[in-house]
């Protein structure tokens, strides 16, 4: 089994047990790319395109889910987002 295959099946198995939760990231008018772009790879170890089409999704759309997860992982990751000026929040 490939390495997405095994994460696909963790994140339907844990969504079956309803311990997913989301990561979701909004647009504002004070950050710039750059700064979202290497917050999103510092903080949720994005790859420079997973962070770059994150913020492009943001600004175009108002919002992108940036992480997915179990709560306890996800909300530090949450919290380093807002210390660092994003607007995030974790559902």
């Amino acid at each position: 089994m490939s390495t997405q295959e095994q994460q696909l099946e963790e994140v339907l198995t844990a969504n079956k047990e309803g311990n997913i939760h989301e990561i979701v990231l909004y647009n504002d008018d004070v950050n710039t790319f750059d700064h979202v772009i290497e917050t999103l790879i510092r903080v949720c170890q994005h790859t420079d395109e997973q962070a770059e089409q994150c913020a492009l999704l943001v600004h175009y759309k108002g919002k992108c889910t940036v992480k997915t997860g179990e709560l306890s992982k996800l909300k530090p990751q949450c919290t380093a987002l807002l210390e660092a000026g994003l607007s995030a929040e974790l559902t």
